[in-house]
Order: structure tokens, then sequence, then C-alpha cells
């Protein structure tokens, strides 16, 4: 099967890619292109679906640049491949060949571009990255590359939605503590909780900081099981194990 990569105009001429669950060689819970290496996947399994995404961006395998994701708000500067995956929820680099990519499976993948500068970044922005401020950290990464915020372009990519993200009371003190204004992003649900709009916080964390444009892609990851992997559909599921999504931006 064909691998489906959704792409922004907004990114273009770039080559990156929020890749689907379409067009890899995993099965049973993983069916499909899961490309996470902290999954019970077999090992050679994931490889060669990393292999694909490598191929599809134009890079060598070694050159797909991906992280150990920990939920932080720490960025990694990278002007080559890795041989080890450090802790950190974003990169950056302004090197051309080197393709840099988020694993997730319902958190917002950020992929992000000065192309007049020749620098790119991608974070994986979960609740907890975002609030902790991931996102405005992976610009301020970029800016020392010689990046301009006001010439950066964000996408965000598939992610879940606020229709499917329900939440407790304690998580929306989370964020009002934060910032009172944070609670419009809080929608009543039933039973005294909450539907939270991820993406809608990471559009607006992002436009606070300055960037040139913003934008979500509007796919849900709990949704459409059949081209996205979803960690609270998994959960719901009571399903043993869930794949992982990869996007990647390149020079």
């Amino acid at each position: 099967m064909t691998l489906e990569i959704l792409t922004s105009d907004s990114l273009t001429p770039l080559r990156h890619g929020f890749f689907t669950r379409k067009g890899g060689a995993s099965s049973g819970v993983f069916e499909g292109l899961n490309c996470g290496q902290g999954s019970s996947d077999q090992d050679d399994i994931v490889k060669i679906n990393r292999t694909r995404v490598a191929e599809a961006m134009g890079v060598e395998l070694s050159h797909l640049t991906t992280v150990y994701q920990v939920h932080s708000a720490t960025v990694e500067v990278i002007d080559g491949p890795l041989t080890e995956r450090p802790k950190a929820d974003a990169m950056v680099t302004k090197t051309p060949g080197l393709a840099v990519g988020i694993l997730t499976a319902d958190c917002q993948p950020v992929l992000f571009a000065d192309a007049e500068a020749g620098v790119i970044g991608a974070a994986h922005a979960g609740w907890r990255g975002a609030v902790d401020g991931v996102l405005e950290a992976t610009i301020e990464a970029m800016e020392t590359l010689g990046a301009n915020r006001a010439r950066i372009n964000a996408v965000i990519g598939p992610s879940i939605s606020q229709a499917a993200y329900e939440v407790g009371p304690e998580f929306i003190e989370t964020f009002v503590d934060h910032d009172p204004d944070n609670a419009r992003f809080f929608a009543n649900g039933k039973e005294g909780h909450y539907q939270f709009d991820l993406t809608g916080f990471g559009l607006h964390v992002l436009r606070q900081a300055g960037v040139a444009h913003a934008e979500w892609i509007r796919h849900c990851t709990y949704s459409d099981p059949s081209r996205f992997y979803s960690y609270r559909r998994t959960t719901h599921a009571k399903e043993a194990d869930y794949g992982r999504l990869i996007s990647a931006i390149c020079l």
C-alpha cells in the first residue's frame, strides 16, 4: 500500500509530511506505518516503516532524526545524525539533508520553517509540553540558528480534537492557574468533565509568540482509526499498545 502523506502549502517548498498509518508493514494493533521505537512492535518491522518514511523524505534512514520524547519543553539543536536519542520534545536544525521528526498518537506534531533563513524545527506538544512552553522554546532555538519568528510558518498536524478530549476538573485547574484566560479552551462536558481544545491552545501559543503563520490541518486522530493511531482510543478499547505516527520536515 502506498504511503499517505499530508502536507501544508505554508511549508512548501520544503520537504515535509504528516504521515498517516497507511502504507506500513506492521500488523495487529500496530497495523500500518508504526514508527514508534518505544512501542512493543517488532524492531525490524519498525525499521522497515521508518525506512519507507526516510525514502519518502529523500534522506538516508540515519538522517531521519527523532528524540526520546518525555513531554518536556526541552529542544535539541542538531547539525547531524544522532548516535543516541536524547530526552527532548523538539529539534531544530539548519543542516540540509537532515529530517527532523516527531512521533505522536493524539498529541500535537508541529512542524516549523523559516524557509528564507533555511531553519526548520519539529515539536511534540501534548498538553504538558504545550503549557510548559515547548512551542515557544522551539521558536527561540530556531532564532539561535538565524531564523526570524516573523517569518516562521508553523503547522499542527493530526491531533486529538476537542470533541474527543474529555478531561477532569483538576486538569482545567492546571491551565487556569497558569493563565485565567485559558478557560476559553475548555467546553462543558458530561458529569462535571470538560472538553479540552488542545489544537486551539496550540494555535493560540504560536500566534502569541509572533510567528508569521500558524494553522492546524484539521485531522482528529481519535475519530479516524483507519488513518491515525490514538493513545486515548487504544485506552478506551483496552488494547495492549498503540502505534506512533511520524511527522517530519527536511531542508
